[in-house]
């Protein structure tokens, strides 16, 4: 099976992208990183991440506009998933967690 690189994005790299990181970073076949797209995020999204990235999760569809108008050209190729996964959860939550489980899990398994 091949490696799978699993970018996750949301606003400010400090709860929901971080959680995903730390959870499918124990998967085999699966490497992680994240990323916010605002200006004060803990790890500014990098053109060299979306390079790396097999795959793209962003947690709303605000990301996927941010992340499509700046930057658009280095997307070729890439595919981009939304999780609708709101700002409501504290870093590491267990039903954040579950979310993301549920949701991402099935285009890392594949």
């Amino acid at each position: 099976m091949k490696m799978k690189r699993a970018l996750f994005l949301c606003t400010a790299n400090k709860l929901r992208s971080p959680t995903a990181e730390h959870v499918f970073a124990t998967w085999s076949d699966v490497e992680t990183d994240s990323a916010g797209l605002s200006q004060g995020a803990t790890s500014t999204l990098s053109i060299e991440q979306i390079e790396w990235a097999t795959i793209i999760f962003v947690m709303e569809k605000t990301h996927r506009n941010k992340l499509s108008k700046r930057y658009r050209r280095h997307l070729k190729g890439k595919r981009v998933v939304c999780l609708d996964i709101p700002d409501d959860y504290d870093y590491l939550d267990p039903f954040l967690i579950k979310l993301l489980e549920r949701k991402a899990g099935p285009f890392l398994r594949q």
